[in-house]
């Protein structure tokens, strides 16, 4: 699935804010970026049932031609998250792949600072991944799988625009598409989505589509795998506003790069991986809630720090991995 939102899918980095990216309040993405390269890959597990349980933090400040300070103070962003999953992996084939399917909760807690003072806490939307399918392309090493995932509009919601607490008044559909060489110890992984989002329910403004690529190129040596990984966020599509805004859009396009390392430890039966990435390019565009010729765009620019401990619930003793290639999302 998209290794997913593996856990920190957080879509409230900057939640509650007015300066925040595309609608007020809203982050601008469904998923923290940089989140699936701690495990996602191509190729598929043993059959059997998974959990992974991954943590992480974000420092960062609001950044933008229309950020919003204090005496010329950047805001402050703090985004601390927990999320549990599961990973199902039932041993069928179709279309000469193997099938697995994934859930997600993700919780967050996020702390805005001056002038904005927001302070929501709560559960995320519940992120589901009916199908993905992983094709290994003979003993070349090489994997490739596609996917299909959604959000679902059930996480804590309030506020006039349903966008002061964590969750999301919308659907974000994610289809994806993962390529990975896996042989000698060596993970080459280019995992590439799409936030495909429905109208806000209650203000009826349209986010545009947001495209996730997400790169990790690591070696493991004994127990230990180490290796930098980075992401690019962006959004490719414009907003739609509406009468609730008066037509006016916060902010509409914005890219984001951020390299960083991995570092991880395989006891076994279950294995420890943390990963930390800095964003080292934030830019946005296409502000036009402001008087005309000012950009109000927003974006945060900051550093996140991953933690995941994934590991098998259930599964044949025969099938037991002595290492597990995945668990994302």
């Amino acid at each position: 699935m998209r290794a997913v939102k593996i856990g920190i899918a957080v879509a409230g980095v900057i939640a509650a804010t007015p300066a925040s990216a595309y609608e007020f309040g809203y982050s601008g993405y469904a998923s923290l970026p940089g989140v699936t390269v701690g495990g996602a890959t191509a190729g598929a597990p043993p059959p059997g049932v998974y959990m992974f349980n991954q943590v992480g933090v974000t420092v960062a400040n609001i950044v933008g031609p229309g950020a919003p300070n204090i005496n010329g103070n950047a805001t402050p962003v703090h985004v601390s998250g927990a999320a549990t999953g599961l990973l199902w992996v039932p041993g069928w084939t179709l279309l000469g792949a193997t099938y697995d399917a994934v859930i997600v909760q993700p919780w967050f807690a996020v702390d805005v600072g001056n002038p904005v003072d927001a302070h929501p806490v709560g559960f995320h939307n519940t992120y589901f991944v009916p199908a993905e399918l992983s094709w290994k392309l003979g003993d070349s090493g090489f994997f490739a799988k596609a996917g299909f995932g959604f959000n679902a509009p059930n996480g804590n919601i309030s506020g006039a625009n349903g966008l002061a607490g964590i969750g999301n008044p919308w659907w974000t559909f994610q289809p994806e598409f993962i390529v990975s060489y896996l042989k000698d110890g060596w993970n080459f992984t280019a995992n590439v989505s799409r936030e495909i989002n429905t109208k806000n329910s209650i203000t009826d403004y349209h986010t545009g589509d947001i495209v996730h690529a997400e790169f990790t190129a690591t070696k493991a040596i004994d127990r230990w795998t180490v290796g930098p990984v980075a992401f690019y966020v962006g959004q490719v599509t414009n907003d739609t506003s509406s009468a609730f805004y008066k037509g006016a859009i916060n902010s509409n396009r914005y890219d984001v790069w951020a390299v960083g390392g991995l570092v991880g430890y395989n006891f076994g039966p279950a294995q420890i991986t943390v990963w930390a990435l800095d964003r080292v390019s934030a830019t946005t565009s296409g502000g036009t809630a402001g008087p005309p010729g000012v950009d109000t765009a927003a974006i945060s620019k900051g550093y996140t720090v991953y933690g995941q401990l994934s590991f098998r619930l259930w599964g044949p003793e025969s099938a037991a991995p002595s290492r597990l290639p995945l668990v994302r999302k």
